[in-house]
């Protein structure tokens, strides 16, 4: 049986249910055949952030719930994309363009609206029913470039000798301070990525669009387009502007309402209505019956030590982790990150919590943008790693060091002495350069480090150590060349992850199970952009 807390905050989530069900009986057009609205711009994050006096953004996974709910809403004629600036990052592009084409496999046309157009949206835009921009509007699809800053000679100007330290020929995070161009190895792996991506750009368009894949690769090639010449190109469909989209929509909708007088408008719900009003509303939920629950825990930013809400602090995320390995009543976790790495030592705390967890009860990793360096080495632990197609990933090495500032005090004129006992006590001051006794303890520890990384994912991935041995290195991959390596098992977003950790725990398709977002942030925000909607 459920204990007292738990059953208090059933009757507290069925009241708030009731009163989005009578919300939505008030709010949503009666009779179906009405579109959702959905405007998107940056930043698209992986978890709304808390705000007191602005309505907070949409997280991806609140998009992606939302044009999952619509695919199978029969009161919804087709949904209405509004890009209001690129989606930031290839693997939310990824996710975002799936559920689009969902939408359309369920027989609902998407219409994207947008002022203009760069590669990611017109990626994403090409996955839709039809594309529509101003007159004045502007397609910027001219290729990609992935670049640099190089820092060597401005340092040496000043007299500033980075020590950098490394494990791995590609784990290049520290070059921007001791090369003056790219290294070889760096020049090797932006070419694999870059490659990856544009490869995903030219088939998205392509596909979409329904022209050739030489084709698209001509147009990127002549680029960029005004909005008359993208609809000459096949890029776009038409010119509309803002004031002409509802009247378009309905030439879209597969039943539109013909008794009405005049030009057929289409009737909008903004989406941010709908998803508090039915994608986040929960069936009416039992005060004492079991009720399976599952988490979805974002971590974001760098791996550090200590506690803390910036980045991902080791305790505060391990007692987190922790909880939920405690909690009988969570069944499955999905461990979202979206990370460069960090520390190496709170990584291996981290990631002994998440195989603890994982032990307990299925946890799935699904990577965002960045999931390398340490941000791989936690989802190593995991049961299953789902990664997007751009996603990047790997980056298994270490690298670390730090600067010699002698000669900028000497030029500054500042002195700096000191009394030291132990031959490696001045290892880390900055004013001095690394001994050659040193740097080869640096480059021992750091040595210990890689091999223990290397260990963790053999492990968890059941990989054969002279396999990891040669996908690591410090090299960074794309989501689908991690796949063919074995570092991930699957391509998919939040969703195939939430789907695959339900189906790890046991549940069938469409079982009753609630979902627990973490970190949690106070509802307050959600609850005034509903009410402002209504007003």
């Amino acid at each position: 049986m459920p204990r007292p807390f738990e059953v208090a905050r059933r009757a507290g989530s069925n009241l708030s249910g009731a009163l989005r069900r009578a919300l939505a009986r008030q709010a949503l057009p009666g009779g179906g055949g009405w579109w959702v609205r959905l405007r998107l711009m940056p930043p698209l994050l992986e978890q709304p952030a808390p705000r007191v006096a602005a309505e907070p953004w949409p997280s991806l996974l609140d998009v992606l719930q939302t044009l999952e709910a619509a695919a199978r809403d029969p009161d919804v004629a087709g949904v209405c994309l509004e890009l209001a600036g690129e989606p930031v990052g290839w693997a939310r592009t990824g996710s975002l363009c799936r559920a689009v084409a969902a939408l359309r496999a369920a027989g609902k046309p998407v219409a994207v609206f947008a002022e203009t157009l760069d590669a990611q949206s017109l990626q994403l835009a090409s996955a839709a029913s039809r594309v529509w921009l101003p007159e004045s509007g502007q397609v910027f699809l001219v290729g990609l470039r992935a670049d640099a800053f190089y820092l060597r000679d401005l340092l040496a100007r000043i007299e500033v000798r980075p020590e950098v330290v490394r494990i791995g020929t590609h784990k290049t995070a520290g070059e921007s301070l001791i090369r003056d161009r790219m290294s070889p190895e760096q020049r090797e792996q932006l070419e694999a990525l870059v490659d990856d991506w544009f490869g995903a750009l030219v088939d998205g368009i392509a596909s979409g669009r329904g022209l050739a894949q030489g084709t698209v690769r001509d147009l990127i090639d002549r680029g960029p387009y005004t909005a008359r010449a993208a609809v000459d190109a096949g890029l776009v469909d038409a010119c509309v502007y803002p004031d002409e989209i509802e009247e378009r929509l309905s030439e879209l909708a597969p039943e539109p309402p013909a008794s009405r007088p005049g030009p057929r408008r289409a009737v909008c719900v903004d989406a941010r209505a709908y998803h508090a009003l039915r994608v986040d509303h929960r069936a009416w939920t039992p005060l004492l019956a079991e009720v399976p629950r599952f988490a979805y825990v974002v971590a974001g930013g760098a791996i550090h030590r200590g506690h803390g809400v910036r980045g991902i602090a080791s305790e505060t995320l391990g007692t987190l982790l922790d909880g939920l390995r405690r909690n009988e009543e969570v069944r499955g976790v999905v461990l979202r990150i979206d990370s460069p790495g960090g520390d190496a030592l709170a990584s291996d705390l981290l990631w002994r919590d998440v195989d603890r967890l994982r032990r307990e009860k299925p946890v799935v990793a699904s990577l965002a943008e960045v999931a390398a360096s340490g941000g791989y080495y936690l989802a190593s632990a995991a049961d299953a790693v789902l990664a997007e197609t751009g996603t990047l990933t790997g980056s298994i090495g270490v690298v670390g060091g730090k600067v010699d500032l002698e000669g900028l005090y000497r030029r500054l004129g500042i002195g700096r002495d000191a009394v030291e006992r132990g031959a490696r006590a001045g290892l880390l001051s900055e004013a001095r350069a690394f001994t050659e006794d040193e740097r080869r303890a640096v480059r021992d520890e750091m040595a210990a480090l890689y091999s223990t990384f290397v260990d963790r994912v053999s492990e968890g991935r059941g990989l054969a150590r002279e396999a990891v041995l040669r996908v690591a290195e410090g090299r960074v991959w794309s989501g689908v060349r991690a796949q063919r390596l074995g570092l991930v098992d699957a391509i998919g977003g939040p969703l195939e992850a939430l789907r695959e950790a339900r189906h790890r725990a046991g549940l069938r398709p469409g079982e009753r199970a609630s979902l627990d977002l973490y970190p949690r942030h106070a509802g307050l925000p959600g609850l005034r952009a509903l009410l402002r909607w209504l007003a």
